[in-house]
């Protein structure tokens, strides 16, 4: 069968071309202006798509698609502990995929930071064998469901004693980033959870990027106040770029700013 997969987004669906996107068709996403259109991963395989897995630092690479494909993110594949875990998911998988990862130690497991990055998730845990985490807060966003898919509740899921993923909410109810104690200080996956900005030192937060809808201060607050205990120096969000040094002081000032912006403390115009 085959599943049709959003030009836009890069949502894949468990049937041939729905209606509408349903992860488009809201505030913070949007639907292509020249009309939904699909795709297929067999569509994809056929034609100049491909995958490059980049080096970042130890244990830790990046996946992209080339040429950027809906969204556009990166997934990351962390090595710790003899444990492979996939952040995040792209919508394109091929044989060469696979088997380049393989030869890294393949996957163990499977986490997203959000609906926007679910891609073709139960694709690449069907070719690996492996779990899916998601938490219960988003369930609703799953366009594909499996029993694969496991979904976690609360507010911290550990995946090995050195990689857990913390629920911040935000962008979405169930909005994750990911916390890795186990090299250079610890570092934090944020999809765009916590958005790495053009200016590299900062980050900033909303409800929706490509509408601009700012998330509530309270909200803002709530989410710094929340990463403010985890010890990390870096930050690599889901468009390759990172902040490099002193992360952890950069959320805080930045979720300040944020603040100050919306009460009208910041500037003057």
């Amino acid at each position: 069968m085959e599943r049709s997969i959003c030009n836009t987004c890069g949502t894949q669906y468990s049937e041939a071309q729905p209606e509408y996107c349903s992860i488009c068709k809201e505030e913070r996403q949007y639907v292509n202006p020249n009309g939904q259109e699909w795709t297929t991963l067999e569509a994809m395989r056929n034609s100049e798509y491909h995958n490059k897995i980049t080096y970042e630092k130890p244990g830790l690479f990046s996946i992209t698609t080339v040429p950027s494909f809906a969204i556009g993110q990166t997934a990351y594949l962390i090595q710790e502990n003899g444990r492979n875990i996939l952040w995040d998911c792209i919508s394109y998988l091929d044989q060469e995929t696979i088997d380049e990862i393989n030869e890294l130690g393949g996957i163990d497991a499977i986490a997203l930071s959000h609906p926007h990055y679910y891609s073709s998730q139960v694709e690449w845990a069907e070719a690996f064998d492996v779990p899916i985490y998601i938490h219960e807060d988003d369930q609703q966003w799953v366009m594909r469901e499996s029993e694969r898919i496991i979904y976690w509740s609360g507010e911290e899921l550990e995946l090995t004693p050195t990689v857990k993923v913390h629920r911040l909410g935000g962008h979405f109810r169930g909005g994750a980033v990911l916390h890795w104690t186990g090299k250079d200080g610890g570092t934090l996956l944020t999809g765009d959870i916590i958005q790495v900005v053009a200016d590299q030192e900062w980050v900033s937060f909303m409800y929706s990027y490509p509408n601009l809808i700012p998330l509530p201060g309270a909200k803002v607050r709530e989410m710094a106040e929340r990463v403010r205990s985890l010890a990390f120096k870096q930050i690599f969000n889901a468009f390759h770029k990172r902040v490099e040094n002193d992360a952890d002081r950069a959320v805080q000032r930045s979720a300040d700013r944020y603040i100050m912006a919306l009460q009208g403390e910041l500037f003057d115009t």
